[in-house]
């Protein structure tokens, strides 16, 4: 398999965004051709798309089923259009979240049917899943602390606590059922140390 398909999970505040960047500067100064992207989004139908899906609100806002549907439309667009072709060049992807968002969100928080969420994955992912999966771990009560202190939110930051500690059970879950690639890590700590952390997996995963 070539390539190296790298995804970061985690509830939302866990620093996600910040650790891609770091990791992406490290690699790219060892030499690797590295391509940073994000779901929903990363190409231009993904980004219209994720405007939707995170924005629009109220009445107008997207049932389960539309969300399932949504980012499943991104994600085959983003694998089909960048992720595979960067891996087919022995490339580096890191991407900022992927299908097992979809199972915590859509599948554990929302309770739609996870057998038939897997359908969609095999479909949308055309069974290319990561080679390693960074869950950045963080309590609910400090995520709404951190997104707090950043401001700005969208359809999904600004559900309650209960679901979002849904979320995070549900990343934990998909933890224990994934060992060979899940990395659990304790977002609580420095930006430092969780990038020494991932560093690390990433390098016995390049050795």
């Amino acid at each position: 398999m070539s390539g190296l398909f790298i995804t970061f999970e985690g509830p939302e505040g866990a620093g996600k965004s910040t650790q891609i960047q770091l990791l992406k500067a490290h690699l790219e100064s060892e030499g690797h051709d590295v391509l940073c992207t994000r779901e929903p989004g990363g190409t231009k139908i993904g980004e219209e798309l994720r405007h939707l899906v995170k924005h629009v609100e109220g009445d107008d806002a997207p049932c389960v089923e539309s969300e399932l549907l949504i980012f499943a439309a991104s994600r085959a667009q983003l694998v089909q259009k960048l992720i595979l072709p960067h891996l087919e060049k022995d490339g580096i992807v890191l991407c900022d979240r992927f299908a097992d968002s979809t199972t915590a969100y859509q599948g554990y928080a929302r309770g739609y049917d996870l057998e038939k969420i897997q359908i969609l994955h095999g479909i949308a992912t055309a069974g290319r899943w990561p080679d390693i999966t960074i869950l950045m771990d963080i309590t609910a009560e400090k995520s709404f602390e951190r997104r707090e202190s950043r401001g700005g939110t969208d359809r999904f930051e600004e559900e309650g606590r209960q679901f979002h500690e849904a979320v995070r059970d549900g990343f934990l879950k998909l933890n224990d059922l994934h060992k060979d690639r899940f990395h659990l890590i304790d977002a609580a700590g420095s930006i430092d140390d969780l990038q020494k952390q991932i560093r690390g997996i990433v390098a016995n995963a390049l050795s």
